[in-house]
């Protein structure tokens, strides 16, 4: 099968197509034909190897998963012998997590984590989903969010942030959303009420405060997310940043302060894990049916492509999400 492969920690160069085995399912995994995949900025963190501390997870000295990607959509080819839940022919989405591996044509998944894909969506806009929708549940929940609050989403144009206020406006929350000039439209159409755009204004120094702080950009001190705050605001940090040249900690320093001044101040300050499974894929496809959810794609790449998508995704340029068809 054609997979896109990486050897050596490096720009998108270091990324190409390649044919290798195709994977064959264990007793209790799937064998899926992917036909969308989609990047996060996980995924550029993983391809870098960045920032440097990561690679005590990633790899020391070249990426222990060779095949790049995380999230993909596709059809159930084989099941295992223990599967019970998928069956061949069944359309799919998911999140292989740390494994990776979806830019490729077939992928192995434990049947956990995937799960029937939302008969509404496209597979590229289900492929869209997985990651960044579990962020933004898992984020809106820690809140937890609930009707009457006021949310402010930082980072609010990209692929977590445009699924975030969608879901917080579900949630019956009056949502905030910070971005660029280019993207306040866009975020207003998704459902947020005011919209600062940084370029010009700084919600730090707004009079507006906040039940739920989101932050999915990292690029803030923790002073000036809890100053927005209610006295009994929660700070929610899931800054995934962007690439400037590579760093020795990059947003885990952020994360790292917020986890150590946790215990000492009244605001609740909680520090995001997005844990693929089954459950929260079930609950974004509830969302994605009753069209409470809709992933915006910014650009569409073929698989040869993925290095052009990952240079376009890590330099700040992508809203939303940017998909590959396989």
């Amino acid at each position: 099968m054609k997979a896109i492969v990486q050897d050596r920690y490096g720009p998108p160069e270091t990324l190409t197509l390649a044919d290798v085995d195709t994977p064959v399912p264990a007793p209790d995994e799937v064998l899926v034909r992917v036909e969308a995949a989609a990047l996060n900025a996980y995924d550029w963190h993983a391809m870098r190897g960045d920032p440097r501390m990561a690679r005590l997870a990633l790899g020391r000295s070249r990426p222990r998963a060779r095949i790049r990607g995380r999230d993909f959509a596709g059809r159930v080819e084989a099941v295992g012998a223990r599967v019970r839940q998928v069956r061949p022919g069944d359309a799919v989405f998911g999140d292989l997590g740390d494994a990776n591996g979806a830019f490729a044509e077939y992928v192995c998944v434990h049947e956990s984590l995937v799960a029937a894909k939302p008969a509404n969506l496209t597979p590229q806009q289900a492929a869209a989903l997985p990651l960044a929708g579990v962020t933004a549940l898992l984020g809106l929940g820690a809140g937890p969010v609930e009707p009457g609050h006021r949310v402010l989403v930082n980072g609010a144009s990209g692929g977590v942030g445009t699924l975030a206020v969608q879901l917080a406006t579900a949630l019956g929350a009056t949502v905030t959303a910070v971005c660029s000039t280019r993207n306040v439209e866009l975020v207003r159409s998704l459902g947020a009420e005011h919209v600062v755009d940084y370029t010009r204004d700084d919600f730090a120094r707004d009079a507006r405060r906040y039940d739920v702080v989101f932050d999915l950009v990292g690029n803030r001190s923790l002073r000036a997310l809890r100053r927005v705050l209610t006295p009994t605001g929660t700070l929610v940090l899931s800054g995934g940043g962007v690439y400037r040249g590579g760093s020795l900690i990059g947003p885990i320093g952020l994360i790292a302060r917020g986890r150590l001044l946790a215990p000492f101040v009244r605001h609740r300050i909680v520090v995001l894990t997005a844990v693929p499974g089954r459950q929260h894929l079930d609950t974004l496809r509830a969302h994605a049916e009753t069209g409470r959810l809709t992933p915006v794609i910014d650009r569409s790449y073929p698989l040869h492509e993925v290095p052009q998508a990952m240079r376009y995704l890590e330099g700040e340029h992508a809203r939303a999400k940017v998909v590959i068809t396989v």
